[in-house]
């Protein structure tokens, strides 16, 4: 069941996407949605993503697909008339997963660049993370620095969370070992004999490599966030 905000974000874009044939920016979802803030409308987008009813299309500035049409998402419970900030709580807690009880403790390794590629660090520490966000396999976790994957929404200070591999396919997020030495979170893209790192924020422009400069060290799984 979708909250009120993601429905409401759901409906926006599809009647953007039949107007028009373009999905609606940020700024304009913010504003039709009444946040304030954009990071606001990365997490709605990232619910809905996660919940298969859209997918952003790499490598596209606005790029939007529904993939459910909007018949299949139910209905927001109606909000009460006194519509309070513990009512929404309430809502919230009725709509979200059960939190699981097992705890993973993560290895921590570092900061890794979400705009130019820097060093990655192994670190010694850990971080604790739900077994719940987490699939099969081996996972570890690295500190994000950067925005320039912000429209993944993915940002400065977030925990990415990466499944240990060395494959994956084109347009997933991957951790890339650049030339043995530096690590970046990007999209990944094949092309001919070479690696193109795709960002995520059209401020920042794709580093393309040769494909034996870059390694693929992971693909990303989940994200943690702190907030102050």
């Amino acid at each position: 069941m979708l909250t009120a905000k993601q429905h409401e974000l759901l409906l926006f874009i599809q009647r953007k996407l039949d107007e028009s044939g373009i999905s609606p920016s940020f700024e304009e979802m913010k504003e039709a949605l009444d946040l304030k803030s954009k990071s606001g409308v990365h997490r709605l987008i990232s619910a809905l993503e996660e919940r298969g009813f859209i997918r952003r299309l790499p490598n596209r500035a606005r790029a939007l697909e529904v993939l459910r049409p909007i018949e299949d998402a139910e209905r927001p419970a109606p909000k009460p008339a006194n519509d309070t900030a513990p009512a929404r709580i309430m809502e919230t807690a009725v709509t979200a997963p059960a939190p699981a009880n097992d705890v993973i403790d993560l290895p921590l390794h570092g900061r890794i660049a979400a705009g130019v590629p820097i060093e990655a660090l192994e670190g010694q520490s850990s971080l604790p993370v739900p077994a719940a966000l987490l699939g099969s396999g081996e996972h570890y976790a690295l500190e994000v620095s950067g925005d320039s994957m912000v429209e993944a929404g993915i940002l400065d200070g977030d925990f990415a969370l990466i499944k240990r591999t060395d494959t994956a396919r084109d347009g997933e997020i991957v951790v890339a070992l650049v030339r043995n030495e530096e690590a970046t979170l990007k999209y990944l893209r094949r092309e001919g004999g070479s690696i193109r790192l795709d960002p995520a924020n059209p401020a920042y422009q794709a580093q393309v490599y040769r494909s034996d400069e870059v390694e693929v060290q992971g693909k990303l799984a989940g994200l943690l966030r702190r907030y102050h």
